[in-house]
């Protein structure tokens, strides 16, 4: 009987616990993590302090214990949430080895970190820059990438790339100013900063948003020399709801895990970051700041994603793309760049106005929607070609075997107005029978 009344009132401590938990997530809502969460965790403990005074009225002291106990665990737990473990100021990563490092101040007030590969090898210089902007849509370029950019300046394109605002060594903007349109707008002012005329770019991933989104303003595609977009995500609020199939298997539920710390085991961040996908909580919420997210952030933390990044043959051979040194992601800024796309009317009138000569890679083991992929081709008459890129994933130069080599072959034939090494596939006619083959 002794130990039935001692499981008892264990199993009531740790409802009232859960309860408790509960009610401070639920007051972290309502206030949106007001004052690093200390609204919600003030509230908590009042309200169950009280709550514990009122019952334990003329009760011996053995019983006002067992009810408080429960006061003090959760209020224990919960203060985790409260208390930050990253610098709440933001931590920039150090300069690159290979690479100076320049900070441009834009005409739109965005300060980006700048990154120049001139032309090199012994081959023919092209006159005209090529600008590349990352994937992230607010994350540094990684060490994978820096060393495909070094790949087409070595072929003597004279390549620049930058970080967009808030990513890599790029300084922050507040919060409200992360936008697909600020994006838009800073790769404008970035290209006028060069100074050279016209530029190609290649954009890829939610950098090919951004240049699908440009293609679409005529003030910014007057600009553009010619344009490819390699594995763009959804590039408005209307195409965004195309739901369809995606690419051949990935290695998404092969890959061994990734290792390292991750900030999503430390309380503070699994809440913030978990209630902030879930919509519960604001980009700007008042639970951890901007830079507090960004520093707290690991690769590790992208789980499962970039995994998803490579075909299923490449499972156990996923390449490392970054270090921790040089690794930097804004999860808070990238979603409210994404939301911004969502909520964005159709672009499609405009893009069919489109006259700059553009070319779309696609990725044979793509994890993105192929409906809307190949919306880019449909509703932008000048697309001149596009390349389905077999072998690999959605990061298309991922530094294994020659797909680094066989990319780049597929860029440069397109910027020289070349022959392509793959064939025209798919076509704008081509669109139906690519999908319902599920390529």
């Amino acid at each position: 009987m002794r130990l039935v009344r001692f499981t008892g009132r264990l199993l009531l401590a740790l409802t009232a616990v859960a309860a408790l938990a509960v009610v401070f997530l639920a007051l972290i809502v309502l206030t949106d993590g007001a004052g690093s969460g200390l609204a919600a965790w003030l509230t908590t403990l009042g309200v169950a302090s009280a709550a514990a005074l009122w019952r334990s009225r003329g009760r011996s002291r053995a019983a006002k214990l067992r009810l408080f106990g429960p006061v003090a665990v959760a209020a224990a737990l919960t203060a985790t949430v409260c208390v930050p473990t990253a610098p709440t100021t933001r931590q920039y990563p150090p300069d690159l080895p290979f690479v100076a490092v320049q900070h441009w101040t834009l005409d739109t007030g965005s300060r980006v970190a700048v990154y120049h590969y001139p032309p090199a090898g012994s081959g023919a210089r092209h006159p005209i820059p090529l600008v590349y902007l990352n994937g992230g849509p607010v994350r540094g370029v990684s060490l994978l990438d820096h060393r495909f950019l070094q790949l087409l300046a070595g072929r003597g394109y004279d390549v620049y790339a930058y970080e967009q605002a808030g990513g890599g060594r790029s300084d922050l903007l507040p919060m409200e100013q992360y936008t697909i349109s600020r994006s838009v707008r800073d790769l404008d002012a970035f290209i006028h900063r060069l100074g050279n005329g016209d530029v190609d770019v290649l954009g890829f991933s939610s950098g090919g948003v951004v240049l699908t989104r440009a293609l679409a303003d005529p003030s910014v595609a007057t600009h553009l020399h010619r344009a490819i977009i390699a594995e763009p995500g959804p590039m408005d609020g209307p195409t965004s709801r195309i739901t369809g199939n995606t690419g051949r298997p990935s290695a998404r539920d092969l890959a061994p895990g990734m290792v390292g710390p991750r900030s999503t085991h430390i309380p503070r961040y699994a809440v913030a970051f978990g209630l902030m996908k879930l919509g519960l909580l604001t980009p700007d919420t008042g639970l951890i700041g901007q830079a507090e997210g960004d520093n707290a952030f690991t690769a590790a933390d992208l789980g499962s994603d970039t995994a998803s990044d490579y075909c299923a043959r490449d499972a156990h051979r996923i390449p490392s793309e970054d270090t921790p040194r040089n690794f930097s992601f804004s999860p808070v800024a990238s979603l409210r760049v994404q939301q911004t796309v969502m909520d964005s009317p159709s672009i499609a009138p405009q893009l069919g106005r489109s006259k700059t000569p553009t070319m779309l890679m696609i990725a044979e083991c793509s994890p993105k929607v192929r409906e809307q992929e190949t919306t880019v081709l449909a509703d932008d008459p000048a697309v001149q070609r596009t390349q389905y890129m077999p072998g690999v994933g959605h990061h298309l130069w991922n530094g294994l075997d020659d797909n680094n080599d066989r990319a780049a072959a597929v860029i440069t034939a397109f910027l020289q107005d070349e022959p392509a090494p793959l064939p025209n596939y798919p076509t704008r006619e081509e669109i139906p029978a690519f999908l319902s083959d599920h390529r």
